[in-house]
């Protein structure tokens, strides 16, 4: 018996899906796999944030591909995913690293060290903290845009943002001082 083969473009909505781009390199925007994975604490958690993002865009793509800006609703949308998973697990995980993950950095590659320290600062924040965080410095997205992401004030977008940073300070403080 011969199994039949489908084409992949009949699977897929009139245009493809975010994560799957269609557009010229030149445009910076983020992907969504690395936006989540400065949102999650886990590697494992960045994949299932992406998946779970990607079926919801698929589902919704002939309404979010007439949009104007299918890229920043695909970003709320991740984010708001991400707040939402994070309501769901138990806060045990919270500030862990993944099974595994080295506890110190071989000083010899600065660079390595500077993802690390930036991967656990991040870790200590809390799952809002950290999507302004993310969101702004990161996707470079104006306070505005942000609010409009995470369905909130540019007030508390600002707020957020203050404190996530006066809490980045104190840690990168107390590891100068430690």
């Amino acid at each position: 018996m011969a199994s039949r083969r489908t084409s992949t473009a009949a699977a897929w909505p009139s245009a493809p899906p975010a994560g799957v781009s269609s557009r010229p390199a030149s445009r910076a925007s983020p992907a969504p796999d690395t936006v989540a994975g400065l949102l999650c604490d886990h590697p494992a958690d960045a994949d299932d944030l992406v998946q779970e993002t990607l079926v919801k865009v698929y589902l919704r793509w002939s309404r979010i591909s007439r949009l104007d800006s299918p890229d920043a609703y695909v970003r709320a949308m991740l984010a708001n995913q991400h707040l939402s998973m994070r309501r769901s697990q138990s806060r045990d995980r919270r500030g862990r690293r993944w099974p595994g993950a080295p506890s110190a950095v071989d000083d010899r590659e600065p660079a390595v060290a500077d993802r690390s320290a930036l991967a656990d600062a991040l870790a200590g924040l809390g799952a809002r903290q950290r999507a302004v965080v993310v969101l702004r410095y990161y996707c470079d997205l104006s306070d505005e845009q942000i609010a409009d992401a995470l369905g909130c004030s540019p007030r508390t977008v600002r707020s957020q943002a203050s404190r996530a940073l006066a809490r980045l300070r104190d840690t990168a403080t107390a590891e100068e001082l430690g």
